[in-house]
């Protein structure tokens, strides 16, 4: 049962899905770099961030299990799954029931939530009551969302909103809502990069979906490609690579202090030999080893580029 629930739990999407964390907390560090204000405890504050990044990352890694667990048991039950292309889904191919995978949902759902309710306590205390309660509130859409994605009759992840939700939830909600965690304010500058992360998060479903575009077609889960077909799907994954350099670029231009915030670029040389890929693609089974190179080209970006805006 743990091993199914491991293989279930998807491990090689989790990279991607602390991209973001990762450059909204090097953005926080990035904006005090800049102000010449002190501190009041440096060694306390310290201390205070470091249990928000650890506390983030959890509630980020817990958020992507449990969208992996209610997709395999969302798909499982309707059938999707069927004669899948890529990584076996556990309910598909028998090897947990829906039921225990319900149960799995649940739990995770409420560990998720234990998790983010300890986070937005330590960012934000007694002192900040209307904070908590936004940030409540997003921890909870953020859980919905998660599981809203193929379980329900409403599922909006067969209606074509999936590539919307990533982008607000991976990119702008990641960065922004991170990077707030710590400042206890929002800068407009930040978005930059949150649109970059967004829009690497949802070319790795965009690619997922080429994949996958006939047999969700037979299926009539009506994906963003479903609805686009399969050229103007190849067109719309160059631009989310495009725009998603142009953001990034635009941030450090604004921001130049050093070469080193250019180490992102190193970044995108797997991510134009992908749009390569996928220009000259005839076998859609062959993107599914492109999902990996994506997701951890985002988690390379994320890496470089905040390690050149802090040193």
């Amino acid at each position: 049962m743990f091993t199914t629930l491991v293989k279930a739990a998807r491990l090689r999407t989790l990279p991607l899905s602390v991209s973001g964390i990762i450059i909204g907390s090097a953005l926080a560090h990035f904006s005090v770099s800049k102000s010449t204000r002190l501190l009041p405890n440096i060694l306390e504050q310290t201390e205070k961030n470091y249990w928000i990044f650890i506390l983030a990352i959890l509630t980020t890694v817990g958020l992507q299990v449990l969208s992996n667990f209610a997709n395999d048991y969302g798909d499982g039950i309707k059938g999707s799954d069927k004669n899948r292309i890529g990584e076996a889904r556990m309910v598909a191919i028998g090897a947990i029931t829906p039921k225990q995978m319900k149960n799995a949902v649940i739990v995770t759902a409420l560990i998720t939530l234990m998790i983010a309710l300890l986070l937005i306590y330590v960012s934000f205390g007694r002192e900040n009551f209307g904070y908590s309660v936004l940030f409540f509130g997003l921890g909870i859409s953020a859980i919905i969302a998660a599981i809203k994605y193929t379980v329900g009759n409403t599922a909006y992840g067969y209606y074509g909103l999936g590539d919307l939700f990533v982008f607000l939830f991976f990119g702008l909600l990641s960065v922004v809502g991170t990077n707030f965690l710590y400042t206890k304010n929002i800068s407009s500058i930040v978005f930059l990069p949150a649109i970059s992360v967004g829009l690497l998060s949802t070319a790795v479903l965009n690619l997922n979906n080429l994949r996958d575009r006939i047999q969700d077609k037979e299926n009539k889960k009506n994906t963003l490609v479903v609805k686009l077909g399969k050229r103007k799907a190849m067109m719309y994954h160059y631009s989310l690579i495009a725009i998603s350099f142009l953001t990034a670029l635009s941030f450090v231009l604004i921001n130049i202090k050093s070469m080193f915030q250019f180490l992102f670029l190193i970044a995108y040389i797997p991510l134009i030999k992908n749009c390569i890929i996928v220009k000259n693609n005839k076998v859609p089974a062959e993107l599914d080893k492109e999902l990996k190179n994506v997701a951890l080209s985002t988690f390379l970006f994320a890496i470089l580029f905040s390690f050149g805006n802090i040193f």
